[in-house]
C-alpha cells in the first residue's frame, strides 16, 4: 500500500547508504591497483559489495513505489539511485577484466586513475549526507560537486597520458589492447561520477 506520509528520512539512510557501497568499492578497487596479489579474493570481495549495492538499490526503489509523497521527486530519486548503483557494477567491471584478461601488475597511471575515482566517491558521500538538509547545505553541496568535476577533468588528462604512454613503449600489442580497455573503463566511471555530480546539482537548484 501507498504510504501517504513517508519517513523522510528513510531516502536519505538509504542513500547514504549506497554512496558508502561505492566508496568502499573504490577503495576496493584502489587496493587491487596497488597490490596485485589475492586477485580472485579481490574480485570476490568487490562482488560482494555489488550485491550489497543491488540490495540497497532495490529497497529504494521499492520505497519509492510505496511511498505517495517523496521528499524530492520521484525521477530524481530513481535517477541517482540508479547512477550510484552503476558506479559500482563500473567498479567491478574493471576489476573483472583484470583478472579475466590476466593483465599483471597495473601501471601508476592505473593506479593513479583509481586513487582520483576513489577520491570521487569521498565527496559523493559527503554531498549525499547533506541531502536532507538541501537548503542549508547548498553552497557545501555544490563544492562536492565541483570537486569531483575537477577529479574528473584530472581523469581525462591522466587517461590520455596513460594512452598515449601505452602506444608509445609496449611492444606487445595484446598488452595494449587489454589495458587500453581498462583504462576507457575507468575513464568512463570517471565520466559518469561526473553525471551524478551534475544529476546533483540539478536536485539542488530545484530545492536550495
Amino acid at each position: 500500500m501507498f504510504r501517504l506520509k513517508p519517513r523522510e528520512d528513510k531516502f536519505f539512510e538509504l542513500f547514504s547508504e549506497s554512496t558508502r557501497l561505492v566508496r568502499k568499492g573504490a577503495y576496493a578497487l584502489h587496493e587491487t591497483m596497488r597490490d596485485y596479489t589475492d586477485l580472485e579474493q579481490k574480485m570476490q570481495y568487490i562482488s560482494d559489495i555489488e550485491h550489497e549495492a543491488d540490495d540497497v538499490n532495490d529497497e529504494i526503489i521499492d520505497l519509492l513505489n510505496r511511498t505517495f509523497i517523496t521528499p524530492l521527486d520521484r525521477e530524481d530519486i530513481y535517477a541517482l539511485a540508479n547512477m550510484l548503483d552503476d558506479v559500482v557494477d563500473f567498479l567491478q567491471g574493471s576489476t573483472e577484466r583484470m583478472g579475466l584478461y590476466r593483465t599483471g601488475k597495473p601501471s601508476p597511471g592505473a593506479i593513479e586513475l583509481a586513487r582520483l575515482l576513489a577520491d570521487c566517491t569521498e565527496e559523493m558521500v559527503k554531498a549525499f549526507d547533506m541531502l536532507k538538509n538541501i537548503a542549508g547545505n547548498r553552497d557545501k553541496i555544490l563544492d562536492c560537486t565541483r570537486k569531483i568535476v575537477v577529479l574528473e577533468s584530472e581523469g581525462d588528462r591522466l587517461y590520455r597520458q596513460e594512452i598515449a604512454h601505452l602506444f608509445t613503449t609496449c611492444p606487445d600489442p595484446v598488452h595494449i589492447i587489454k589495458w587500453k580497455e581498462i583504462l576507457e573503463h575507468l575513464e568512463e566511471t570517471l565520466d559518469h561520477c561526473e553525471r551524478i555530480a551534475d544529476q546533483l546539482r540539478g536536485v539542488v537548484m530545484k530545492y536550495a
